[in-house]
């Protein structure tokens, strides 16, 4: 197996998941859409206060996450919008 997708993978493992994370939060009020991605962003930029916001703490290595989360979170885009939406779909989220 090659050296740097090992590393990767521990890079990830080490680092978490946005979209698994603020997607377990399941904080009222939070925002469900994209919640990885935005987390993993809202670390970039430096936000102070990602529990308060998000659920959840961000990722050590976001802009790792960053990929893998919007792909996560394009994945369940069709979920998050329901819940969105208000059609009874029990996502709970993060941002």
């Amino acid at each position: 197996m090659n050296k740097s997708l090992i590393c990767l993978v521990a890079a990830l493992q080490l680092g978490g998941c946005a979209s698994v994370s603020t997607l377990n939060a399941a904080k009222p009020g939070a925002p469900v859409v994209y919640s990885g991605a935005r987390l993993d962003w809202y670390a970039i930029e430096g936000g102070c206060c990602p529990v308060d916001k998000f659920g959840t703490e961000a990722p050590s290595l976001p802009w790792v996450d960053l990929p893998f989360s919007t792909l996560l979170d394009t994945l369940l885009l069709p979920v998050s919008a329901l819940t969105v939406l208000g059609f009874g779909v029990q996502a709970h989220g993060g941002l």
